[in-house]
């Protein structure tokens, strides 16, 4: 009797000394909640704990620190984890360190402070990033023209920007919904804003309110943009001086030959694009790939990560950490981006070879970074307005969810010298 009892509480000692780090797989056969993972990652950086990020390692698992509060969280949240010894989790990293081996082990030093660039009256279910930071348990902060104006982006390290229109041309809605309650009221709450802040036009004011977060970016912050945001902000930057809005936008004519007045110079990832100027037409520019898609049917529609160098190349690798190389395609106001209109300077990230249309792009713009993701919901292929809520509880695997999730780790990174 003596003996078992020895010999259990020998056991329980030993695994409290040896198990030493948590590690969170991120493959597809070991993980039940990939997008919660994140969430407890984030937990975890947000405690002042750093956390290993292994690059193309099962999926791009995370290496935690052991401790009892940190298992329980993963049992409480739903998430897969192993408890590893010093020398398994040594070896790991020792294998992920050789030079045959496309992987890396980067630090995560920080949980960053997240911002979502959204009207007050949007439902959290409006944007698929507010979703899956919700679902994940990652706390963020909703901000509007009246903080980017006031100059409080600077409090955040990241900031997402979805299904926006900075042109001032309310979302090109006006072929189909101009008569509808919902766009009438939002006509007027975004001239009474803009009136607010000192503007005669909308137009002007999200103008203002783009070259605001540009600098943010050239200052060194993080910014991530999706569906319609993603053109829209960049017509916005080479239109600046320009005015591009029809009567039914602004209440006075457009400027004649306004195309050739466009400073591509200005943009971040996008370059020589013709604008649409029919106002009934639901479409910003010729960026924009959604009308171009008839060889595209639902069920053939994805497209491939890029494989990058995880030791020369570990910010585009750290964006593309999925559990598999081949993610569903969505669609969205904005769809994908034709790459003959993205500048060569920008990092294709994901793109449709059977379109030729790039789906995932990344960029440098001063001391920051940007990412846009084409379309709208990962999970709902052709989402229309009205259409119900994605429920992520039946999508915890969501690979196209996951490509958000590792923008919003991305700035907890530590810095590294290049070594190109």
């Amino acid at each position: 009797m003596r003996k078992s009892l020895f010999f259990l509480l020998f056991s329980f000692f030993s695994l409290s000394i040896y198990a030493s780090s948590i590690l969170i797989p991120m493959d597809a056969d070991s993980q039940e909640n990939h997008l919660k993972a994140y969430g407890i990652t984030y937990w975890v950086l947000s405690k002042q704990q750093k956390v290993q990020w292994l690059l193309n390692y099962r999926g791009g698992s995370f290496l935690l620190p052991d401790g009892e509060n940190i298992r329980r969280e993963c049992q409480i949240r739903g998430v897969s984890f192993e408890i590893l010894s010093d020398g398994q989790a040594q070896g790991i990293l020792d294998d992920i360190s050789s030079p045959s081996q496309n992987q890396e082990a980067v630090i995560l030093e920080k949980a960053p402070k997240i911002a979502v660039y959204s009207p007050k009256t949007n439902q959290p279910w409006d944007d698929a990033v507010t979703m899956v930071l919700t679902y994940a348990e990652i706390p963020y902060v909703t901000v509007y023209d009246e903080e980017v104006l006031g100059d409080k982006l600077v409090l955040y390290d990241w900031l997402h920007l979805h299904h926006e229109d900075f042109t001032g041309q309310y979302g090109k809605f006006y072929g189909a919904y101009r008569a509808t309650p919902w766009y009438i009221k939002g006509k007027e709450e975004a001239e009474a804003l803009a009136h607010k802040l000192g503007y005669e036009k909308v137009s002007e004011e999200k103008r203002d309110v783009a070259l605001k977060i540009r600098n943010y970016v050239i200052g060194g912050g993080f910014m991530f943009a999706m569906c319609s945001a993603t053109d829209s902000f960049d017509i916005a930057l080479a239109a600046d001086g320009v005015d591009i809005c029809e009567p039914m936008f602004d209440n006075d004519p457009s400027d004649a030959n306004y195309q050739s007045k466009l400073d591509y110079g200005k943009t971040f990832a996008f370059t020589d694009f013709t604008l649409e100027r029919n106002p009934l037409r639901y479409e910003f520019s010729s960026i924009d790939m959604t009308t171009k898609r008839g060889e595209v049917p639902k069920e053939s529609d994805y497209f491939s990560l890029m494989d990058f160098s995880a030791k020369w190349d570990p910010v585009p690798t750290m964006l593309c950490q999925n559990h598999t190389a081949l993610v569903k395609g969505f669609m969205g106001q904005t769809t994908a981006f034709a790459r003959k209109q993205i500048k060569p300077t920008v990092l294709i990230l994901g793109e449709n070879k059977i379109n030729g249309e790039a789906r995932y792009i990344h960029g440098i713009k001063g001391k920051g970074f940007f990412t846009f993701y084409g379309g709208h919901d990962p999970e709902d292929y052709q989402h229309r307005v009205g259409d119900p809520k994605t429920e992520l509880e039946l999508h915890p695997t969501s690979p196209g969810y996951r490509l958000i999730l590792n923008n919003v780790l991305f700035p907890a990174a530590k810095k590294k010298k290049q070594k190109t």
